[in-house]
């Protein structure tokens, strides 16, 4: 689907609001196929982002897990490592 939209759950910090919120725009990108909506899709664009984000923070809100919560700066890191084994680091000799 969206390759952009990350897990939010099970973090430690947890996601913002402005993480949340910043799925929920590329899930209705993608899904409207709209990057920036006309002027007359614009509050049918805005309206369908505050639900998504609305529905997502109620849904992390009310997950249950036992597992520990995931580390954010580990979790980066090793999605460069895996980014680097893929695509190469990037630097040319």
């Amino acid at each position: 689907m969206c390759r952009s939209i990350k897990t939010l759950y099970n973090f430690e910090p947890p996601a913002t609001e402005q993480e949340i919120r910043a799925a929920a725009l590329q899930f209705v990108r993608k899904l409207s196929g709209f990057n920036v909506p006309s002027k007359a899709n614009e509050a049918a664009f805005n309206r369908a982002v505050d639900d998504v984000a609305a529905t997502a923070a109620r849904l992390i809100d009310s997950l249950v897990t036992t597992a520990e919560p995931r580390d954010r700066a580990v979790e980066t890191e090793r999605a460069r490592a895996r980014s680097a084994m893929r695509f190469g680091s990037g630097s040319t000799a």
